[in-house]
């Protein structure tokens, strides 16, 4: 489980593929003294498996469906991810309960705004996420916890004030970027309690 609050930003160092799936090696912007082998961490809000790690960098590996559904397969050597390790008892919940399983992609379409200033931006919407999009709403793009301000049909917008462009990818994003989406776990949770009650009203 995952707060949404990036901790920082990782170097992708290294890419090898074996059998379909990706080894990545990663350099933290900032040594992770507490991550071990068997810890969870979140590597663009992907929930992934630590395999190795020393003081300069650790290594994760994707599979094929991680890497269908993510932008992981994206990604090149020398760019930039958003890190965040698993919360531990007693850790502040600064942004909202996060899992790590993404649910799809989105695109920018669109960036408004000047460096200096926050950016509006505008992402694809795939139709099967639409429903879990409320305005206010809580939605995670690429590990970071965000607040919808609009939804409309094919698309929705959020704002990333200057600190969020600082300390995140997100001061790379520009038209075409492909953006990782994990919408509000209560609303998949809600939505499932709604269609078991649909169905036992169905059968009496």
């Amino acid at each position: 489980m995952f707060s949404g609050i990036v901790e920082m930003i990782g170097t992708i160092l290294q890419i090898t593929t074996v059998e379909g799936c990706k080894q990545l090696t990663i350099a933290p912007a900032e040594p992770l003294h507490a991550l071990s082998i068997g810890d969870s961490i979140a590597v663009n809000g992907v929930c992934l498996t630590v395999t190795e790690c020393d003081e300069t960098n650790f290594k994760v590996t994707s599979v094929p469906e991680t890497l269908r559904i993510t932008n992981l397969d994206h990604l090149l050597v020398q760019q930039h991810v958003n890190l965040e390790q698993a919360l531990q008892f007693g850790d502040r919940m600064g942004g909202h309960f996060v899992q790590g399983h993404i649910d799809g992609t989105g695109e920018v379409l669109e960036v408004i705004g000047d460096n200096s200033n926050a950016w509006l931006i505008k992402i694809s919407l795939p139709k099967n996420l639409a429903s879990y999009l409320v305005p206010k709403g809580c939605i995670t793009l690429d590990g970071m916890s965000m607040t919808v301000i609009d939804v409309f049909s094919d698309y929705f917008t959020i704002t990333l004030i200057p600190h969020t462009k600082r300390v995140t990818i997100a001061r790379d994003y520009r038209v075409g970027s492909v953006v990782n989406i994990e919408v509000d776990m209560m609303g998949k949770y809600l939505e499932n309690l709604i269609n078991k009650q649909a169905v036992g009203a169905s059968s009496c």
